[in-house]
């Protein structure tokens, strides 16, 4: 069976509104991704689109940019979740050994809609959705939830809001960079007690997409190629009542298949760099822990001796991460797009110095009740 790597990304830059349709967002990063791949839409035998009805708008919203990104041309798939679960289908296409080349591509104009009727269909119709749940709501329940059982501070979450915010500032493609402080973090509005307007993502219009490709191809790619080592993805309980808010075993069975598959034994030692899926300021703590780089409870701690900062240990999110830019359904995808570009020593002003070995991470469903983790390597 062959390897499989990512041998071309491209981003929009993330605005609050982008005037572009979702078909003019979808062929700019398309393009932009062979064009970075050294490939034409000839060489892609294998398409992946990431488009969502409720988000865009329409049934089958995928046919919106079925011509902009080539899918008229090769079999294709659509994923109505996070782009880390498209990257994952066109890894998995590759991997049957029908294809050699797949493009995934992540669509989103989140300004078109109204997030919080959007997201509280995501809820059980019956029992959850007449409560008015939304994704700020119900991440509020797990946010206090958490910080009540392990004694995590307001002010270790907005920690993580000011050092994301302030590293979006090396990142051409964020849409809030910020120079802000904790007490600007505690002061902000409240949306939904405990989370404030700065503890929380924006609305963001933008596009990504990588380009993935078997061994035989990627090996043309020459230093291009960032090889994905391991994956792993798992899902919670659907009620937020039959699960532990405050806990992330999902993300717990996701980065233990993802660590077995690519033979990290410790992942705080044998990692160099993190984009992970912050919606929430506190989100980043919880997931920390999930991912095993720390004890349950521990994230708070992690954050307060700056091990992930720009020059800590293990820098979390060097590009800002999803607070400093939130496309729904690109986010993940999004991240492993930096991933990639800090393998291949091109993230820039946000380049953490000789990284090696890369973790990206998607979550869909509602207080992260699905997660998917890569781990990628030079």
């Amino acid at each position: 069976m062959d390897r499989v790597a990512i041998i071309g990304v491209a981003q929009t830059k993330y605005q609050r509104y982008n005037p572009a349709s979702h078909a003019e967002l979808a062929y700019e990063v398309t393009r932009g991704a062979l064009e970075d791949a050294g490939i034409t839409i000839e060489d892609v035998d294998n398409t992946v689109t990431v488009c969502n009805d409720f988000w865009d708008g329409r049934t089958i919203s995928s046919m919106a940019i079925t011509e902009a990104t080539g899918s008229h041309k090769a079999p294709t798939t659509n994923v109505e979740g996070d782009g880390t679960y498209g990257a994952l289908m066109g890894l998995m296409r590759i991997l049957s050994g029908h294809h050699k080349v797949t493009l995934v591509v992540a669509q989103s104009k989140a300004s078109e809609g109204i997030p919080a009727v959007i997201s509280n269909a995501m809820f059980d119709p019956v029992y959850e959705r007449v409560l008015g749940l939304d994704a700020i709501n119900s991440s509020a329940l797990q946010m206090r939830q958490y910080m009540t059982k392990y004694g995590i501070t307001e002010e270790q979450c907005a920690k993580v809001s000011v050092k994301n915010h302030g590293n979006a500032r090396n990142n051409p493609y964020a849409q809030l960079p910020l120079n802000i402080t904790v007490d600007d973090v505690l002061r902000s509005r409240v949306l939904a007690d405990p989370i404030k307007l700065l503890d929380a993502s924006p609305v963001s219009d933008g596009a990504c997409a990588v380009v993935l490709a078997s061994e035989s191809v990627a090996k043309k790619a020459g230093r291009k190629a960032v090889w994905i080592r391991g994956v792993g993805h798992f899902a919670d309980a659907y009620h937020l009542g039959d699960r532990d808010l405050a806990e992330s075993p999902a993300l717990e069975a996701a980065a233990r298949r993802a660590y077995t598959m690519a033979g990290i034994s410790d992942p705080l030692k044998e990692l160099d760099v993190i984009e992970l899926y912050d919606a929430f300021s506190y989100m980043e703590l919880m997931w920390l822990e999930g991912l095993g780089l720390c004890r349950r409870g521990e994230g708070g701690v992690m954050m307060d001796k700056g091990v992930t900062q720009m020059t800590g240990r293990l820098p979390v999110n060097p590009s800002g991460g999803v607070l400093s830019a939130h496309a729904v359904q690109v986010a993940g995808l999004a991240r492993i797009a930096e991933a990639v570009l800090q393998l291949r020593g091109e993230a820039g002003p946000r380049q953490v110095e000789g990284a090696k070995v890369a973790l990206a991470h998607g979550i869909e469903g509602a207080c992260g009740q699905g997660h998917c983790v890569f781990i990628l390597g030079k």
